[in-house]
This record gives C-alpha cells, structure tokens and sequence, in this order.
C-alpha cells in the first residue's frame, strides 16, 4: 500500500532536517511532499532549495495546511515551536469536531542545538506523536519537566540529530592546511562583536599563511533564514582592514566543506556537531564570554570552547567523552533518521485513541491547553489570537535587499543613506 508523506518547512534549515528525514522512508512504499505555511514568514531562496535537493514547496494556507496534514499518513512538522503547537492543538480540535478513521503520525523535533527556550520548545511540542529527542541530556530535561507538569511521555524518543551519525568518527590528525568558520545569523548579535570575531579570523590567517581561512556565512546577502540577520559578514568585513590572500568568504554548504576542513570553528553553530561528528577538530570560539546569548553555555561540557589566542598558538582542544556519549545516541545500530521510521511505522499500526498525541492531549497540562482555546474562541476579540496577517516577503522586497546590498558594495557610504532615505 502506497502512503503518503507531507513534510511542512519555512525556512531552509527546517528544509534540509525534514527532507533528510522524508528520505529515510522506503521509496517504494511512501511518496513525500513539501509544504510551506502561505500565511506565516517563510525565507527559502531558489538557491537554498537547489542546494538540498528537493522540489519547491507548495504553499498553502493554515487551513489548507490541516487539511493537507488529516489525508496524509504522516506529517513531518519542522515549524518553530509555536507553530507547532498552533498545529498540533488546532489538529486535536478539528479531530474532536470532525472524527475521521483515519489521521496521520505527526512528527517533530528541532533542527539542531537547542540553545534556547529548552522547556518551552519541548511543551509547544508535546501535543504531536512522535518528538525526536536530539541527546540525552534532552531528554533528561523532558522527562523531568513532564513529570512536574503532568504530561504524559509516550511521545519521547531518543534519535539523537538526524544531521549527526551515531557514532563520531575518529577524530582526524596531521598537518592544518584549511580552517573554516561557520558563522550564524544572530550569535553574536552586536556588530562591534562580529566584528572582533571576523578581526580574530582574520589575525589567525595572518598568523598562518601556509593555511587556508574561509569564512562560511549562513547565507547570501539577500536571503534570509528563521533567525533575520542584521549585520551580513560580507558587510561587516568591508569595514575591516584588508585581509590577506589566505582568507575568503565562501557559500559552499557545510557537508560540502567538511571532507577538506582539517579545523571548524563557530561559537554555536550546529555545524560545529556536524565537524565532530565527520571527526574534523572542532573549537568554539569563547572570546566573547560563555553567556545564553550566545548559545555556548549548552556546549560547557563539551570541552571544546577555547579562544583565538590558543587557536593560533595551535593549542586545540579535545571533546570530552561523557558530552560525546549524550550528543551522539549509539543505543543500536540504526541512524537518528531510521529510528523515527521505524517508530512511525509502529504508530501507523496503534488505534487513533491509543496513540501518543491523542494520550498526550488527553493529559493534564495539553487538555488544559485546548481548554484555553476553546474558552478564547468564545471571547471577545481582543483577548483572541490574532490570525496571521501573511508574513512572506514580496518579490519587490526581496529586489529591494538585493539592490541594497549591491548599491551599498560600489557606491560611496554617504550616497547610500541619502538613497535609503529618498527610497
């Protein structure tokens, strides 16, 4: 029997899980489609899209999303925790007003470290059938968290990031001929602070000509990702005196880069998991402090945060083996992506009443949820939700970024502004 497979995304980061997860299942018995929220943000270039490999999204409005979502036989749900949680709760609603025989197993997870809003992003996702768990320490937070709050646990499973084998691989030796910094939109956030850190990349090119430093934006000038990006390295470089040949800005994807990389750097970056995990060393970079804001104090037991000044004095610092065993899940001998399957494919055989979502929203902290809901439908307007208002970016805004960008790369600084300000 052929099934059917809908994967919802807004922003390439959620693409790249949720289409590597969709692979996992059996060609021959599952088709899989890619949906997008119409009405909510969405930042997904030509560029992102081709880089991972899968059609374009169809976009389609929230309640076509649910509808979509009850003739599907699963649904892999790689929105923000809110939207999850929207999803999920408006999913039990319309299973309570409108019965069926048939609903599909809804999967979610999180697309990398999860560096913030740990509790938070877990309950917005308690209501689905299946939460991804991506390290046991994780997992350990959920468990207690549901216990207090009295939500049930059926729907917790250890996977361990789909992006990450179960296993690191030996951790690679010899001669440092290429570094890369794989950089993230938001962390750090000042522009003085991205500044320093670019500044020190660049002195540790310097100090190390015979080396290869490329530093690796999380995307293009004119794209965009969940977490908007205010000051793009490409500008924030301009500013800075010139680097040496040695160094460069390149957009080539980190699973490209990792093959050649002999040392990864990046404060927080999920692709600082996926270099230990290729067995590339790894450094995150603690110049500016191990503070929440820069998402490095879930990486303390790593063992691995250092600073440039030991960096350049080729001083590299080793994983600790206890934060290995919690990131990378080696309870068998399946991959993160085949341990979900193998769980939908049990689901799929669980009477409705009986699966975890429906346990889960039949417990105490969920079923109060769905109260408040039901209650708010009734209020009057200013204590409802209100609906969204379209959040995707026009074609002529998208020009306009592009135009920007290019105007403030050959145009003199004081021309711009009076640019931006008539325009």
């Amino acid at each position: 029997m052929q099934r059917d497979l809908l994967v919802v995304a807004a922003y390439d980061s959620q693409l790249k899980w949720a289409v590597g997860l969709a692979r996992e299942f059996p060609t021959a018995e599952w088709s899989w489609k890619v949906a997008a929220p119409a009405d909510y943000r969405t930042a997904l270039s030509a560029e992102q899209i081709e880089a991972i490999g899968c059609p374009a999204p169809v976009f389609l409005e929230w309640q076509e999303l649910l509808a979509a979502a009850r003739v599907s036989d699963c649904v892999v749900l790689a929105l923000q925790g809110q939207l999850v949680e929207r999803f999920t709760d408006e999913l039990a609603l319309l299973r309570e007003a409108d019965p069926q025989d048939h609903e599909p197993v809804i999967v979610t997870g999180w697309v990398g470290i999860v560096i913030e809003k740990l509790v938070a992003g877990y309950l917005d996702r308690a209501g689905s059938d299946l939460v991804a768990v991506n390290s046991a320490d994780n997992l350990r937070e959920f468990e207690n968290a549901g216990r207090l709050l009295g939500v049930p646990l059926d729907n917790l499973l250890l996977t361990g990031l789909p992006l990450l084998p179960a296993r690191p691989a030996p951790r690679r030796d010899g001669a440092v001929h290429r570094v890369v910094f794989a950089d993230q939109p938001t962390i750090p956030t000042l522009r003085w602070d991205r500044a320093y850190v670019y500044q020190r990349l660049i002195d540790y090119a310097v100090a190390h000509p015979e080396r290869q430093v490329m530093l690796k934006p999380r995307h293009r000038p004119w794209e965009s990702t969940f977490h908007r990006m205010d000051h793009h390295p490409e500008e924030v470089l301009a500013e800075l005196p010139a680097a040496p040949p040695n160094f460069s800005v390149t957009y080539e994807p980190i699973t490209e880069l990792l093959p050649t990389t002999d040392l990864m750097l990046t404060v927080s970056s999920t692709a600082g998991l996926e270099s230990v995990g290729a067995g590339v060393r790894t450094a995150f970079i603690g110049d500016l402090g191990v503070h929440e804001k820069h998402g490095n104090q879930v990486l303390l037991n790593s063992g691995l945060i250092t600073t440039f000044d030991e960096l350049i004095a080729d001083n590299l610092p080793v994983a600790e083996e206890s934060w290995l065993a919690d990131v990378f899940v080696s309870i068998d001998d399946l991959t993160p992506g085949q341990r979900i399957v193998r769980r939908v494919l049990e689901l799929l055989e669980v009477p409705l009443d009986q699966r975890p979502g429906a346990i889960v929203s039949a417990g105490r902290y969920v079923s109060g949820r769905l109260a408040i809901r039901r209650l708010r439908a009734r209020m009057p307007r200013a204590a409802q939700v209100p609906a969204p208002q379209g959040g995707n970016r026009s074609l002529k805004a998208q020009l306009r970024t592009r135009l920007s960008f290019l105007a403030r790369a050959v145009l003199p600084a004081s021309l711009v502004r009076r640019l931006a300000a008539k325009y």
